[in-house]
């Protein structure tokens, strides 16, 4: 009997999630009613606070899942060697891949403003604690090579997703490293 309940409680937490991202496409956080989100995921809102406060803290449980998703691919991987890095970058965008709406919404600002800085802060520290802390770089120096070179990934990842997953997750895993391990040298 609880096996069938939890799977249904991961059924109604998974429509009302996706019923919220449906909504992001279309509109900002704050113009979103949890009647709305309900209607969409045909839950009754009885049930929608059984699970959650508000539809923000829906959005939040969503963006926390999503980060605790992403740590663990960070973490599984070591980051000095480049095949593994390679690797890691890979299985972030076959995650990316099979969440596309998801990704594409959130990482918009003006729907979603958190959450490309909970990613953000989730890449750097990994950095910091791994890729970045052999390096001859003092702290500040650190924290704006980690800015920079997370910014430019996950700006070329929002590129990838508009433009409809053109390249393979790896063929972008080998471009996206390249380019932040080898910038511009790569090309001469």
């Amino acid at each position: 009997m609880t096996a069938k309940l939890d799977r249904r409680k991961k059924y109604t937490r998974k429509v009302l999630q996706e019923s919220l991202v449906t909504l992001l496409s279309k509109k900002t956080i704050s113009e979103i009613t949890v009647k709305e989100v309900c209607e969409i995921a045909d839950i009754n809102r009885s049930t929608f606070y059984t699970h959650y406060s508000d539809h923000y803290d829906l959005l939040s449980k969503i963006e926390k899942e999503i980060t605790e998703d992403m740590d663990r691919y960070l973490h599984s991987y070591s980051y000095e060697r480049e095949e593994e890095s390679i690797q890691m970058t890979e299985k972030i965008l076959e995650y990316v891949t099979e969440n596309k709406l998801m990704f594409q919404t959130l990482l918009n600002k003006d729907s979603v403003p958190t959450f490309e800085k909970r990613m953000m802060e989730l890449t750097r520290r990994f950095m910091m604690d791994n890729g970045l802390k052999n390096q001859h770089l003092n702290k500040k120096e650190s924290e704006y090579l980690s800015t920079f070179v997370i910014s430019g990934a996950i700006h070329v990842i929002k590129d990838w997703i508009d433009n409809d997953m053109d390249q393979s997750p790896a063929e972008m895993a080998v471009m996206i490293n390249h380019f932040i391990n080898y910038g511009f040298s790569h090309l001469e």
